[in-house]
């Protein structure tokens, strides 16, 4: 009897303890939100309540209920305006570009008009070196202090390397601004090159080089441009093995003196204000030496046949075509661009959800029908004044006549008039606008696309330009862009099990008719 009653005793002074922080919780509300008159009304309480002997409580306002007491701010208005893109050229030839975006945080990125198309046999490598010595020691940094100080504003640098470009990217609040861009500058003018620092890196570019050859895609991808192209363009991006032993600091030195001018270089910038970021900049490049006269590339495009046999179950097969003129003709661009939408594809199994990419050619004519086909995608590689544009695909070594075939097939479809619908390049249309809208919510890909486009054009075209070039498409225009694209040159490339993969001449002949 003496236990029932301490647990009674217990249990009673626990329901009185639940019920004061009831109290001060329901106080706290009553005295924190204002009430609206639909609110004013008593509630009946639950069950619990009268188990407990509550008296009924007035209830919070539903959400979709106006707070009497509290003003919204003012919507904005229909006609907002994005934020222009502001260029300054400097008397020796930088350009300084920026687009003030809202948020806390800034993207800045310095982008040179130099890849491995510069390289000659001498310095064959030297893009690929850069970007993996960047950021390490200068003539103000030892690299640990580098690291350092980017740690200290929360930063992230990043260097990247291509045939065209060379760019080094930061991120950090916008309050670090001006650390950021001396930072980056610093990197870029001031580098030292130590020789144990290169030495090092040369080791990794090895290694690196070494796995990602053995990566199928990366290895057509060097292929097409090697087969395809003589000058420039045809240099390798990764650096071959065979010219590791010539590089050293001594060729970085003389690679960056003779590729890193005034006017082969832009600073560009999201998030900043313009002004701001001119005031840092300026003292930095303003004595960057400048030449009128930079060396000319020579590229020709003139088509070819590379294959490798591997000890590998699958075969890779890329047919690739010259997109004539590059980024600077415009509307075929737009129309290549389009094309590969259209086109589509992708792989047997569609990793990003069901229905991703089903409504393309490449789905619905190939992948949906053939099970022997592990992937077929369509692709484009375009620079300022060319470019190339073709299918990748893959499937097992026994099938590859057909996959070949097939690739010819849709290649030859969509350059003949009549082939594609209203509907299909509506979709693509779509799609495409879709992708570059969104893309551009990102500050490091608007930062890319101010450097980019200056250093190809001279400014920065609007969004609505393109839009507009791509919405002008017509079926017409699709078709006489993809019958001018595949009557250049072919160009082939195959990786694998290519025991089958036909003669270069018989796929040739394909579309010379």
């Amino acid at each position: 009897m003496r236990g029932a009653a301490v647990r009674k005793a217990r249990l009673a002074k626990l329901v009185a303890q639940q019920y004061s922080q009831r109290q001060l919780r329901t106080s706290a509300v009553n005295h924190a939100v204002p009430r609206t008159e639909s609110a004013q009304a008593s509630s009946s309480g639950g069950l619990l309540s009268k188990l407990l002997g509550e008296r009924p409580t007035t209830p919070v306002p539903a959400l979709y209920e106006p707070l009497q007491g509290v003003h919204l701010p003012p919507a904005l208005p229909e006609d907002v305006k994005p934020s222009e893109t502001n260029v300054t050229t400097l008397t020796n030839g930088v350009r300084i570009a920026s687009q003030n975006i809202a948020g806390p945080t800034s993207t800045i990125g310095i982008y040179v008009d130099s890849g491995s198309k510069n390289e000659t046999p001498y310095c064959t490598g030297s893009s690929h070196l850069l970007e993996r010595m960047a950021f390490k020691s200068t003539a103000n940094r030892s690299h640990f202090r580098l690291v350092r100080e980017v740690e200290a504003i929360g930063g992230n640098v990043v260097a990247n390397a291509s045939r065209e470009l060379m760019c080094y990217t930061g991120d950090a609040i916008k309050t670090f601004m001006p650390e950021m861009v001396e930072l980056l500058v610093d990197t870029v003018r001031n580098p030292l090159f130590n020789e144990w620092e290169v030495q090092e890196q040369l080791a990794k570019v090895k290694s690196e080089t070494a796995e990602m050859l053995n990566n199928p895609q990366v290895a057509i991808y060097e292929a097409i441009h090697s087969a395809g192209y003589v000058g420039g363009l045809g240099q390798p991006l990764m650096a071959p093995e065979s010219s590791l032993g010539r590089l050293n600091g001594g060729v970085l030195h003389d690679f960056v003196k003779e590729n890193y001018t005034a006017p082969r270089i832009v600073v560009a910038a999201s998030g900043v204000d313009h002004e701001d970021l001119l005031s840092v900049a300026e003292p930095l490049l303003a004595d960057l030496p400048s030449f009128d006269q930079p060396i000319p590339v020579e590229t020709h495009y003139v088509g070819g046949d590379w294959r490798q046999s591997v000890d590998f179950p699958l075969s890779h097969i890329a047919i690739a075509f010259e997109v004539p003129g590059g980024w600077r003709n415009e509307k075929d661009s737009y129309a290549v661009t389009v094309l590969q939408q259209l086109l589509g594809g992708g792989g047997s199994f569609s990793a990003g959800g069901p229905g991703k990419g089903m409504y393309s050619r490449l789905y619905t004519g190939v992948l949906n029908k053939w099970e022997q086909v592990q992937s077929f995608t369509a692709f484009s590689s375009i620079y300022n004044d060319t470019g190339l544009f073709g299918i990748h695909a893959t499937s097992s070594g026994d099938f590859v006549p057909k996959l070949v075939d097939l690739a010819c097939e849709q290649l030859t479809l969509v350059a003949t008039p009549g082939k594609v619908s209203e509907a299909e390049l509506q979709r693509a249309k779509n799609s495409t606008i879709s992708a570059v809208l969104m893309n551009l919510e990102s500050r490091a890909v608007v930062t890319e696309d101010i450097g980019r486009q200056i250093l190809t054009y001279g400014h920065r075209k609007p969004v609505a330009e393109l839009i507009q070039g791509v919405q002008a498409l017509t079926v017409q225009d699709i078709a006489d862009v993809s019958s001018r694209v595949i009557t250049t040159p072919l160009t082939m490339a195959s990786w694998g099990d290519i025991v089958r993969v036909p003669r270069f001449d018989a796929v040739a002949r394909v579309f010379q008719v």
